[in-house]
């Protein structure tokens, strides 16, 4: 039984030292190679006496920042992965919250980060390279290390507008990748395609699970996304036949025609995940490539990535919605009322997750940790965390789970309760919409749709009046050239209140 995450790495460099492990367009590494970077890294950590604690990696995409990332934890050390594309002032949050003393750089990151007044370490990954590797300082690490403690702290967006940072420990993501691999099918024949930015939790799926299985993982190329024929094109060249994308990176493929054009030649498996799959799109994919299985994967960041799963294996019809499933072994969903009681099948309740897959919390926050894990309210003799996604659900006939909406989704609008969620599937329904999203403007009493497409917003309005009852009905509709999103693939709901605002103001 595994007790630590590195023993993946080990073992596969052993089993297939010669095959790619991680590769982009300028760097291929095998898993020999991988490991050994990893060890020199840990070692320059090691000799510089840095222990038990944040490593910063602040580096561009690429198979050598996951390479510093692993050298952080052979340090004995964990990882708070950074990109060249955040913005100067989260970057500076990230390490007044850290309070991290060193940070791994690459020749184009190292300039700027000496610009962000941090007065820490700071090294060049190529000099950690140049590290001989103490083996025995290294076992020493490894020896005291314990399946608690952190491997990396992933930095998620916080409601104050500050980021809160969830940490993730060796054995949470054991759990994980095990209970995941296994449901997927995952082996040593899948080559990946990583979609994601690497400070997402998401991209753990395709990175540990080529660690455990000794399969590839190619990076996409980030402007790929802007021309879905040349991505497409991209994975048939590399032979890419497992992808784990968010909703957003498939939609613009089917939405844009791509399929029709260029089809995916090797794709078995298709894992999505963030958002609900819109039906009309999914449709596409699963009449494109009929042999392909696909699967709907649901979790937060603050239970390591993924709780439940569903295997889609069928067309759907325009007004179901996709299942998020049932939990992955070793762990439980619960679905409570505001007082803490179990709902009945078919009755909507927050979505709280139990199981070694919960995280060990937010990193210096010990107020937030203890509003979002708590004790679980229905076992009063023994300490029992579960943490509270804020995300609704209910249970199907057939045991499924069913993504509901956000809590702060649900709205009260003309004396109703609506979920923005319904509105937005509905929307998502109409001939010639790309993407949508609902926001409400509660000093205005408005529910304001936003929505990217072709269809004119008149077609669109009266498309809803044909599927929604009339308190549902946005009160605005708005077309725009393309929907803002977060760094991690999802509606940037914020930034559209601001895009409304703006409109108000010129008006």
């Amino acid at each position: 039984m595994q007790t630590n995450i590195l023993e993946y790495l080990d073992a596969t460099a052993a089993r297939v030292p010669d095959r790619t492990a991680f590769a982009d367009e300028n760097t291929v590494l095998s898993f020999c190679q991988f490991r050994e970077a990893g060890r020199k890294v840990g070692t320059w950590l090691s000799l510089h006496s840095f222990k038990y604690e944040p490593v910063i990696v602040y580096m561009r995409k690429s198979p050598e920042s996951l390479a510093a990332y692993f050298g952080a934890v052979y340090g004995g050390c964990f990882y708070v992965p950074l990109d060249d594309e955040m913005p100067n002032r989260r970057i500076r949050l990230i390490l007044r919250d850290t309070q991290a003393r060193v940070m791994i750089c690459d020749q184009e990151t190292a300039e700027r980060a000496t610009g962000l007044g941090w007065k820490g370490t700071l090294v060049r990954y190529r000099e950690c390279l140049e590290t001989e590797t103490d083996g025995e300082a290294l076992a020493e690490i490894r020896r005291k290390a314990l399946d608690l403690d952190p491997v990396c702290v992933f930095y998620t967006s916080g409601s104050t507008g500050v980021p809160k940072g969830v940490v993730c420990c060796h054995r949470g993501i054991l759990d994980y990748v095990e209970h995941l691999s296994e449901t997927l099918g995952f082996d040593e024949n899948d080559v990946f395609a990583n979609q994601t930015p690497l400070y997402w939790d998401a991209s753990m799926k395709e990175i540990y699970a080529t660690l455990r299985c000794g399969a590839t993982t190619w990076l996409v190329p980030k402007e790929l996304f802007l021309f879905p024929v040349k991505l497409v094109e991209w994975l048939n060249r590399h032979r890419v036949n497992t992808l784990c994308w968010v909703v957003s990176a498939l939609t613009m493929v089917s939405a844009f025609g791509a399929l029709d054009i260029v089809k995916p030649q090797c794709l078995k498996t298709v894992a999505f995940c963030g958002e609900v799959f819109p039906v009309r799109q999914f449709n596409i994919w699963m009449k494109a490539l009929p042999q392909t299985s696909f699967y709907n994967l649901y979790g937060p960041t603050e239970a390591t990535g993924v709780s439940t799963w569903y295997h889609a294996d069928h067309l759907f019809r325009e007004d179901e919605v996709i299942p998020i499933g049932k939990p992955f072994g070793n762990t439980q969903i619960l679905l409570l009322d505001e007082e803490g009681n179990t709902v009945t099948e078919g009755e909507t309740g927050e979505i709280c997750i139990r199981g070694a897959g919960v995280t060990l919390g937010y990193y210096r926050g010990e107020e937030q940790s203890g509003r979002a894990y708590t004790q679980n309210p229905l076992n009063p003799w023994y300490h029992d965390r579960i943490y509270h996604t804020g995300d609704l659900g209910r249970w199907d006939g057939d045991g499924n789970l069913v993504f509901v909406s956000r809590k702060d989704h649900q709205i009260k609008h003309m004396g109703h309760r609506i979920e923005l969620g319904e509105i937005e599937a509905d929307a998502g329904l109409t001939e010639g919409v790309i993407h949508c999203c609902c926001i409400f403007v509660k000093e205005k009493n408005k529910i304001v749709l936003f929505y990217e497409g072709v269809v004119s917003k008149a077609e669109l309005t009266r498309s809803l009046r044909r599927r929604l009852p009339r308190y549902m009905l946005p009160n605005t509709v708005i077309q725009v050239p393309r929907m803002p999103r977060t760094a991690t693939g999802k509606m940037d709901r914020r930034e559209l209140q601001k895009i409304y605002q703006e409109r108000r103001k010129n008006q």
